[in-house]
């Protein structure tokens, strides 16, 4: 379980980190638009700072990891509920935090990847496989995946790198309007970033091309609840103490 849960907080993790990495800078066509009067790096460090207070977000887009892409589908909030999916390589797996427990539920694809190498993983996947595994919300292995907080910090931590931006168009976010602040690094990756124009300059969405690991995030529903419900104590099982039995019937 460990290395699956940990690939899929780094991934959540590094689509939050190329939100901003980059922004900044203070170019200009001119024209009249939204947030006159403020460079690119002053749009950057407010969206910044909406974004990591906001109390809930969905986090929705797709990474390359190892050439192979990745989608992480997820909703969390500053209690550190969290309710959503990720999907790898064919592989894929639903993950809850809920009331200090944490349940992740894989396909058989998912499981025979995470346990491979480990004792009896050929009685445990199938034991686990479609059933919703629990752990609890502070296991060492999982209690990143679900914290909001943590997958933001990431977001302002090399200020360096958030210089040379330029304010581009105004544009739509799945109906919400926006700015682009758009980059083009020494590596040739285009980095664009979509900040709210209208209420709290929220990140909407970034979008990285033309590097090795082009991706797409689109952050939303700030604010909403995340609610995740318990599965039914018939459909969880406790993958430590199936473990320690040797997954016997």
């Amino acid at each position: 379980m460990a290395r699956g849960s940990k690939t899929m907080a780094a991934a959540v993790a590094g689509m939050a980190l190329v939100a901003l990495a980059g922004c900044g800078g203070d170019e200009s066509d001119g024209k009249s638009k939204p947030f006159e009067g403020k460079s690119a790096d002053q749009i950057a460090a407010d969206a910044v700072a909406a974004t990591k207070a906001a109390d809930s977000m969905h986090i929705k887009g797709t990474t390359q990891q190892s050439g192979s892409p990745m989608t992480v589908d997820l909703s969390v909030d500053k209690s550190k509920n969290c309710d959503g999916s990720i999907e790898a390589e064919g592989a894929s797996a639903d993950v809850r935090n809920t009331k200090g427990t944490f349940y992740l539920r894989g396909d058989e694809k998912y499981w025979t990847t995470a346990l491979k190498g480990q004792p009896g993983s050929d009685k445990i996947v199938p034991k686990v496989a479609d059933k919703w595994v629990k752990a609890p919300a502070d296991d060492a292995t999982t209690k990143n995946m679900c914290d909001k907080q943590t997958l933001m910090a990431e977001l302002d931590k090399d200020k360096s790198e958030r210089k040379g931006m330029k304010k581009g168009s105004t544009t739509s976010v799945d109906g919400t309007e926006a700015i682009q602040l758009t980059k083009k690094t020494s590596g040739g990756e285009t980095i664009t970033l979509y900040v709210a124009t209208e209420g709290k300059p929220y990140i909407l969405r970034a979008k990285s091309t033309g590097g090795k690991d082009p991706n797409t995030t689109t952050f939303s529903d700030y604010g909403k609840a995340v609610s995740p419900q318990e599965p039914a104590p018939g459909e969880t099982v406790d993958l430590k103490k199936l473990a320690a039995s040797g997954a016997k019937a």
